[in-house]
């Protein structure tokens, strides 16, 4: 079968993390696709209730990913779409001990199921352009083929790395299967409720002093688009998954309509917890190096082997600020908290200024 051939479209497809966003809406495109005969939603959490009407057409079971693999062998699966990755620690989950047993053993579990699945023929993994790194010393686009140059020193970017790891095995074990990867950029549009979203939906938005990177995003219905045909569609390989062209962040930050306030790069973690007590969410080493070095990546392999360009940087984070305009307004008290910040940089500059002269 050739890239692109849908004339084996899938009969039995399995998606990990129906219990998400992205799970959720996954699915259930698959399920209104009439080439696919049956979409079982597999995850050990129910769907969130406003998620449930999405999901009518979706076989669920409340399942751990150890125990996929009777599932596989009972279904006769030959498709599995694997969603279920956690991209920041959440306390209430363990913090960053439960991130890694969900994204590293847990692609490890299941990667062991397929493998003794004989009707497999086909694997979807949800990966991330995180798979990079960031560094001084990177090139200014990455391509599939570019190595990391030190170690991420974020967790979601470390167990990316793990991820991809385990898939190079199973692919070498079993390469009967089309085994497909697919290196996300930072989702945004009018759906997506991701960290970075939420980010630029604050009114008081944290930067690194002197940095200003360029970044890349993929809108979220054009995600969808690429998980579909990759199920429908024969795409083996890795693909950079991002909208043609980039936005600086402070371009982003004035398209949102949004205040910046510069600190120095020790500090913004003290940032973030002025942004977790004000109900901003939460941040970590992955989006602090982001906002230092940022990351772009070509898509030519993308959009050659798929027939399919995504909407551009610009045009995705331009609908993520139409769907949220007038969202969130600058109150009295967050302004003096910006106006702290601001004052609190500036003394961490002068203070390092002193200390190496």
């Amino acid at each position: 079968m050739t890239p692109g051939d849908t004339s084996g479209a899938p009969g039995v497809v399995v998606v990990t993390g129906v219990g998400r966003w992205l799970g959720a809406h996954v699915a259930a495109r698959l399920a209104a696709d009439e080439r696919i005969e049956r979409v079982i939603g597999v995850d050990p959490a129910p769907p969130n209730p406003e998620l449930a009407d999405l999901l009518s057409d979706v076989e669920l079971i409340r399942l751990d990913l150890d125990s996929l693999g009777g599932l596989l062998l009972d279904l006769d699966a030959d498709t599995v779409v694997h969603l279920a990755l956690v991209t920041a620690p959440d306390p209430q989950q363990g913090g960053r001990a439960g991130m890694k047993e969900q994204n590293v053993i847990g692609t490890m579990q299941l990667l062991a199921a397929a493998q003794r699945a004989p009707r497999l023929r086909k694997l979807v993994v949800r990966s991330s352009t995180a798979a990079y790194g960031v560094s001084f010393r990177d090139p200014a686009v990455f391509t599939e083929e570019t190595e990391p140059r030190e170690v991420p020193r974020g967790g979601f970017g470390r167990d990316i790395l793990d991820i991809e790891g385990y898939v190079r095995g199973f692919r070498r074990r079993r390469p009967d299967v089309t085994a497909t990867v697919l290196r996300f950029a930072p989702f945004i549009g009018y759906a997506a409720d991701t960290t970075l979203t939420r980010y630029f939906s604050q009114p008081v938005v944290p930067t690194v002093f002197g940095r200003d990177p360029r970044l890349q995003f993929v809108h979220f219905d054009d995600a969808l688009e690429v998980l579909h045909r990759s199920v429908a569609e024969d795409h083996p390989g890795t693909y950079n998954v991002a909208g043609p062209g980039v936005l600086s962040l402070s371009q982003a930050i004035r398209r949102a309509g949004r205040v910046a306030v510069p600190v120095l790069e020790p500090g913004l973690a003290g940032v973030a917890a002025v942004a977790r007590s004000l109900g901003f969410g939460r941040y970590g080493l992955d989006q602090v190096d982001l906002f230092v070095h940022g990351r772009v990546v070509d898509t030519s392999r993308l959009e050659r082997e798929y027939g399919f360009t995504p909407r551009s940087t610009a045009a995705a984070f331009d609908d993520f600020i139409r769907a949220h305009h007038g969202g969130v307004v600058v109150t009295r008290d967050q302004l003096a908290a910006a106006e702290q910040l601001v004052l609190e940089s500036i003394r961490q500059v002068r203070s390092t200024v002193r200390e190496r002269s």
